[in-house]
């Protein structure tokens, strides 16, 4: 698989992960669900762009923690294009201490999951939600990484 992976440091956040990181994670979520070549965009932002794009797409007036903008091409046209995703440093800095997870471990979850979600994978509906988070748990046992829902009591 060719992976063009274009990582958009806009943030501000000290250790962010390195462009290697990001890839690993991404290749793991996309490994044999993809096309052979494809191009997708991570964008690392703080809080006040966070916010903006949740409540300018969502309608929700706060900052989360992955966003995800899968890429429509126009009609007749053919792009290996994935999307984009907007992921808030500081929300997944301060969910990892929250939750008490190695941050490590938390952006590869976020990144995983955000890469599902262009894919078109969604959580919306339990069966979906089931289905997202046992393809999450493997992608990232594959990587080294705990299961994220280990201690989610919902």
């Amino acid at each position: 698989m060719t992976l063009d992976l274009d990582i958009q440091y806009a943030s501000k956040a000290a250790d962010l992960p390195d462009e290697s990181s990001f890839r690993r994670w991404v290749e793991a979520a996309l490994a044999g669900r993809s096309e052979e070549e494809t191009e997708l965009v991570i964008r690392l932002v703080d809080e006040e762009e966070g916010g903006a794009l949740n409540r300018d797409y969502r309608g929700k007036d706060y900052a989360t923690n992955v966003l995800s903008f899968p890429f429509e091409a126009p009609p007749g046209v053919e792009l290996s294009v994935l999307g984009d995703l907007a992921i808030c440093a500081p929300v997944v800095q301060r969910e990892a201490a929250e939750q008490g997870k190695p941050v490590e471990a938390h952006w590869a979850h976020l990144t995983v999951h955000g890469v599902l979600h262009l894919l078109g994978y969604d959580h919306q509906e339990e069966v979906e939600a089931e289905e997202m988070e046992a393809l999450e748990r493997q992608i990232l046992e594959v990587l080294g990484f705990p299961d994220p829902y280990a201690d989610d009591s919902a």
